[in-house]
């Protein structure tokens, strides 16, 4: 039996000091966790891009394990909330490196994760996991749309543990240059009409549109399909944007933002983001994408993409792809990244268990 140790790993201020290595080390089992799950590299995230959401502590508290064998870190485990004391749900993470599998070490990371949220009085657990193709009898999703092999590993553990499917979430990849942007972009400022206009920015919100931007990403955690998830509401402020756009800056990535105005209300009705990273040889990923409710039917979502597409590719050209990500029952948004060129590199379960 291997011998191994769980640690909690202390978040670092900044990676330049020998205090980083645990966390540096973490974000490495992570890329090789999703580079297996997905076959390919281009979820990986560098620990520089990784930090500023650690740091966010006094919106999304979450704390880090690690677990050691001998001086190497395989394995790690991610236990987030929200912080609000009496907030029921927790979310968790165990990534544990291939040839380190089926050791127990990742049970010995879920005790200790599930122990934590039973201490705590956190009754709904949710997990996040890839879940590789495999031939053989398949987990479908309650929704109708998608399932998971039932053979798959990580399909098995989360069963014994109670967790049952709620959602199957597809990664879609788009080769860059894209072509007929142009075309698609005049077909949905058509069906948009002269009621919507596209404003772009980098990096950080313009003061004119903080209030309507706190709004749109308090309502992507009410308005996207989460199934029987029941995912609680995620309020967002203006102050709370402004602390996230400051420590995003310490990333070496840009974000490039679509977003649509109203013109009747002069209020943002949507936006899309794409999150950039310094090298042109990786992909950008997909961020948020949403359209409320009271203005869906009007070819925005289409417009939004479309738009942020090419502002990449006037600012940032180079990029071989952009990474997204969909629930599979999302019809509407899955129909607009495939006219656009997204094609299909892996799923993920969404795991629920309620106490």
């Amino acid at each position: 039996m291997t011998e191994f140790t769980i640690e909690e790993v202390t978040i670092p201020a900044t990676l330049d000091t020998p205090e980083a290595a645990d966390f540096i080390a973490t974000a490495e089992v992570r890329n090789a966790v999703e580079a297996d799950g997905y076959g390919t590299d281009d979820l990986a995230f560098s620990a520089a891009e990784l930090l500023p959401g650690w740091l966010d502590q006094e919106y999304e508290p979450k704390r880090l394990f690690a677990v050691r064998v001998g001086r190497e870190i395989v394995a790690r485990a991610i236990y987030e909330t929200q912080p609000a004391e009496a907030a029921d749900t927790v979310w968790l993470g165990i990534q544990v490196l291939p040839a380190f599998r089926r050791r127990g070490i990742g049970t010995a990371l879920a005790d200790r994760l599930e122990t934590i949220a039973d201490s705590e009085g956190r009754t709904k657990r949710i997990v996040y996991a890839v879940s590789r193709d495999a031939a053989g009898e398949r987990v479908p999703s309650p929704t109708g749309f998608g399932s998971v092999p039932l053979a798959n590993d990580e399909v098995r553990f989360l069963r014994s543990r109670g967790f049952t499917l709620e959602q199957v979430e597809r990664g879609s990849r788009l080769a860059l240059p894209a072509g007929g942007l142009a075309a698609r972009l005049d077909e949905a400022r058509t069906v948009a009409g002269a009621g919507y206009t596209v404003h772009h920015w980098l990096d950080r919100t313009p003061e004119r549109w903080r209030e309507d931007m706190a709004l749109l990403y308090t309502r992507m955690s009410t308005d996207a399909p989460t199934a029987g998830l029941e995912e609680p509401e995620d309020v967002w402020t203006v102050d709370r944007l402004a602390l996230h756009e400051q420590r995003r800056e310490s990333s070496p990535r840009i974000q490039l933002v679509a977003a649509v105005e109203h013109l009747a209300t002069g209020r943002l009705a949507g936006f899309t983001e794409l999150s950039a990273p310094a090298e042109l040889t990786r992909p950008v990923s997909q961020e948020d994408t949403i359209v409320l409710e009271e203005h869906r039917g009007h070819r925005l979502g289409m417009l939004l993409k479309v738009a942020n597409l090419q502002h990449l590719e006037s600012v940032r050209p180079g990029h071989p792809a952009i990474i997204t990500f969909n629930a599979e029952e999302n019809r509407h948004m899955l129909d607009v990244n495939e006219a656009v060129g997204f094609v299909p590199i892996g799923y993920e379960g969404a795991w629920k268990k309620v106490l």
